[in-house]
């Protein structure tokens, strides 16, 4: 079982009403939490691991897990309001965020919040995004993933999913960034992690520089251009493999347009965990054994998930028959 650990708040995505201008649509999102929705909808196990209030947008984001297929039995509810991220839209640009988070119920995610022991069945724990960035939940976070590093008993996923303007102080940041990475089992980034930890030095050298931290396999997302990623092996060679994005094909309601990237790269992500879940590969030495075939397979199926969601308003991860569909279209 995969468990996430992080924020679940609630995305204002902007709409244009006929005669109002634009108005903002209240849609369940967190990169945590859209990445436990993918990977229940893509039939892996998955739980939730944060503090989500008793408001009514708090309801809405239990309801979310639950009615895919999340397991909700280790969240704390509080009486603190649920965290509000706007979104800005425009073309060919990455959505921009505007958090309102102060006093909110996963910020406050505490010490006190963390089950003593985790349950036997988890061997995957996912961290990152702006939880990282917000006190007490950083912290918290940060103590539950060296607990277990020091236990060796999961494999560690790190997505950093940086907002530049949540850091007020980026060499800080960027130390205990690389605290986490070297905690990690997996870390997964985008072009634009990459480019505010490690600007200039391009991916192939940010991977192989996370690699030299600790981690078993680094996996950068390129957007529209597919993905790369780097696995070290047992004997410390590294294994590279590219696999090229994909055009969206018309398949029934899919369309070949790009309607928002909003959840693209927490579906990738959690495309990926669950490729490695179902197939048994969840541990540090069946990472280091894959082949340059099998993660190049993991690759495409987590791009073709992603593109899905790029075919969608807002992040709506798809179902695992759909992405089978796209792996079986000659046009995919």
């Amino acid at each position: 079982m995969i468990l996430i650990c992080g924020e679940a708040l609630i995305d204002m995505v902007p709409l244009e009403l006929p005669g109002r201008g634009e108005v903002f649509l209240p849609c369940p999102g967190g990169s945590p939490c859209n990445t436990a929705v993918a990977i229940g909808r893509l039939g892996a196990p998955v739980c939730f691991l944060g503090r989500i209030s008793r408001d009514f947008f708090g309801e809405l984001l239990m309801k979310r897990l639950r009615e895919n297929k999340a397991e909700t039995d280790l969240i704390v509810r509080s009486d603190q309001h649920s965290t509000l991220a706007f979104v800005r839209l425009e073309p060919g640009k990455e959505p921009v965020y505007g958090f309102y988070t102060e006093g909110a119920a996963d910020r406050s995610f505490s010490p006190e919040d963390l089950p003593p022991a985790l349950p036997p069945e988890i061997d995957c724990i996912v961290f990152g995004s702006i939880a990282m960035t917000m006190e007490p939940a950083a912290s918290t976070i940060e103590s539950l993933i060296l607990r277990e590093k020091n236990r060796k008993a999961a494999v560690i996923s790190f997505d950093p999913n940086i907002r530049p303007f949540m850091i007020h102080d980026r060499a800080a940041s960027i130390a205990r960034y690389e605290t986490w990475i070297a905690a990690s089992t997996i870390v997964k980034l985008s072009e634009a992690d990459i480019d505010f930890i490690y600007p200039g030095i391009g991916g192939n050298g940010a991977l192989e520089k996370i690699l030299g931290m600790g981690p078993r396999l680094a996996v950068c997302t390129l957007g529209a251009d597919g993905a790369q990623a780097a696995l070290r092996r047992e004997d410390g060679s590294l294994l590279r493999v590219r696999a090229p994005g994909n055009d969206l094909p018309v398949v029934d309601t899919v369309v070949d347009t790009v309607v928002d990237t909003i959840g693209a790269g927490d579906t990738f992500h959690g495309a990926l965990l669950s490729w490695l879940e179902l197939r048994g590969k969840m541990s540090d030495s069946a990472l280091a054994a894959l082949s340059g075939e099998e993660l190049s397979a993991a690759l495409s199926f987590s791009n073709k998930a992603a593109s899905l969601v790029c075919a969608r308003q807002g992040a709506e991860p798809p179902l695992l028959s759909e992405v089978e569909a796209l792996e079986h279209n000659p046009g995919a």
